[in-house]
């Protein structure tokens, strides 16, 4: 993706509230890579919020800079479901690293559930 001139500060440095949006595009765009519809799970009873954020920023991303946002599962999901990233520019350069740990939740409950089998399936396929 392509940082946008709203993403930035005065000085045409990404704020640094905006990486967390570039983490879950990443993470939406890495579950529909397997099939799976954020939408359609939310449609099913199923919510994934955030419990677990980190940061580690290396180097500023900057106006227009092409960004890629490489989205890895660190383990197999149980109630939970964590990622690492790594946030690179159009040189290969390594921006940012980051993790996160999402909840699924049962959208009746509101309290945790295992992850869902259609999920765990696809990941061992």
């Amino acid at each position: 993706m392509r940082v946008r001139y709203g993403e930035t500060d005065q000085m045409g440095v990404v704020y640094h509230g905006n990486y967390p949006s570039y983490l879950e595009i990443a993470r939406i765009e890495w579950l529909r890579s397997l099939g799976i519809s954020y939408k359609q799970m939310e449609a099913d009873g199923v919510m994934l919020p955030v419990v677990s954020l980190s940061l580690n920023y290396k180097k500023p991303a900057c106006y227009d800079d092409e960004i890629c946002v490489k989205t890895e599962l660190i383990k197999m999901p149980t109630a939970t479901i964590e990622f690492s990233y790594e946030i690179t520019n159009q040189k290969g350069e390594i921006l940012t690293l980051g993790s996160t740990v999402l909840a699924f939740i049962n959208m009746k409950t509101n309290r945790p559930t295992r992850c869902p089998k259609f999920i765990i399936d696809k990941l061992q396929n």
